[in-house]
């Protein structure tokens, strides 16, 4: 599928965990409509007034550089959550985040009035491990409020040493304030995950989107079929508490259940911001029944797949209301080791819907749910009797057996991974497969 990526240097798309962006070269930030206003004096004035009162007469001296950095961060936070200036260590950080490993807790963060929220912990890191959910407000870290940080300033804050130890104050669901204790870890994230849940019934989670991941979606599949030994029967595609990621990869595993058609384009008004991305003839999915698992954790990236397929009628969405981050940010390098990340665009659906703040709905609701099972009844069968009658077809007898020593699988203690097998081998039924 290269021709689906000829992009311009300007517009290399090297994305960011969480949201759908680029990087670019700071020209590409010129928007054309506003070229011949006239600069705000007036505004400016008050500026540089409010700029030197701060300096004679605030408490403490404060530097030039502090208020006009100051000023920038200001500038950028009032814009959307998404918006910010990244300072030396934050842009280094932003680009280490794009190669699957990276210092820290495992949180996708978001904003909510002034709080810091959990878009979603990330599979195997100490977030997940801790039992921390999508929806969880962050209060305090290590004592200290998080009212009025930025998302930036908090990921430096969650970032540190590996085997260093924090404390999180979260607030669930407005219930009261708890304490999590967390140590600190290299997350190394595996983006793709495969096995077979059932016979012919075939299982991929996407934990996230990193640059290789349609391609390790596509050697999931591959597996998977070979594992079974022909073809599958169903597919269950887990996107839950996905933030998001690599736009490039999204599109690219949106195409390996899509023969044609237009997958995701985008709107914006810098140069290069408005991209239509097609699939290509060839399905590695074989066209079989799709079920696609989403949440309220399942953000940017994770909502372009979903958004296509449910478009294109392709699958099945099962599960809750998605996060709802429709927009595109562009990172601008500065010419002084910082930059910006800019909110450029929005992109759409292939039916022209925009996800941003409502999110994708599913087809069918399932919340999720505590799955138990009840201990089988000890009764006996027919043919447990003495003496019992044959089948008259010849079909072997069927006692009672014990079902203990039985393997664990996903869908025993998953409420909404069971719903989806249950739903594709209803549909199965009805195709007579």
């Amino acid at each position: 599928m290269p021709h689906l990526f000829r992009l311009t240097a300007l517009a290399l798309a090297i994305t960011l965990l969480g949201s759908t962006a680029v990087f670019a070269a700071p020209e590409q930030a010129t928007a054309t409509a506003n070229d011949s206003a006239p600069l705000p004096l007036d505004e400016l004035r008050t500026f540089v007034e409010v700029m030197d009162r701060i300096k004679s007469a605030y408490v403490e001296p404060v530097s030039d550089k502090t208020l006009l950095e100051n000023a920038i961060k200001g500038m950028l936070s009032n814009l959307d959550p998404h918006s910010a200036y990244l300072e030396p260590q934050a842009f280094r950080d932003l680009q280490e985040s794009t190669s699957g490993e990276f210092g820290g807790l495992g949180i996708e963060l978001g904003s909510e009035d002034g709080f810091l929220k959990v878009v979603s912990p990330i599979d195997d890191t100490p977030a997940s491990a801790a039992g921390i959910q999508p929806g969880d407000l962050i209060v305090k870290i290590d004592g200290q409020p998080t009212k009025g940080l930025s998302l930036m300033e908090a990921v430096e804050k969650m970032r540190g040493k590996a085997g260093s130890d924090i404390e999180l104050t979260l607030v669930r669901e407005g219930g009261r304030p708890f304490d999590v204790e967390l140590t600190r870890a290299v997350i190394k994230v595996k983006s793709v995950k495969s096995q077979l849940l059932d016979d012919g019934y075939g299982y991929v989670r996407i934990t996230q989107f990193q640059v290789n991941s349609g391609g390790e979606v596509g050697k999931a599949l591959a597996a998977l079929r070979k594992e079974n030994g022909k073809k599958l029967r169903g597919l269950v595609l887990d996107l839950r508490n996905n933030p998001g990621g690599v736009l490039q990869a999204a599109v690219e595993v949106t195409d390996h259940f899509l023969k044609e058609g237009l997958i995701v384009y985008t709107e914006g008004r810098i140069a290069n911001s408005e991209l239509r991305f097609n699939a290509d003839p060839v399905d590695a999915s074989e066209g079989v029944p799709l079920v696609v698992l989403i949440n309220g954790g399942s953000a940017s990236a994770s909502e372009i797949v979903a958004g296509a397929l449910q478009d294109h009628k392709r699958g099945v969405l099962m599960g809750t209301d998605s996060f709802g981050k429709g927009s595109v940010q562009t990172v601008l390098p500065l010419n002084n080791d910082r930059a910006l990340k800019l909110t450029t665009a929005l992109y759409f659906t292939p039916n022209g819907r925009s996800i941003q703040a409502q999110g994708i709905v599913p087809d069918i609701e399932a919340a999720r749910a505590k799955l138990t099972r009840e201990k089988d009844e000890s009764g006996i069968k027919e043919a447990d009797l003495q003496g019992h009658l044959g089948n008259g077809n010849g079909g072997a007898d069927k006692p009672s057996k014990s079902k203990t020593g039985s393997l664990a699988r996903p869908q025993d203690y998953d409420y909404q991974l069971s719903q989806a097998l249950n739903l594709l081998k209803g549909l199965n039924i009805t195709r007579g497969d």
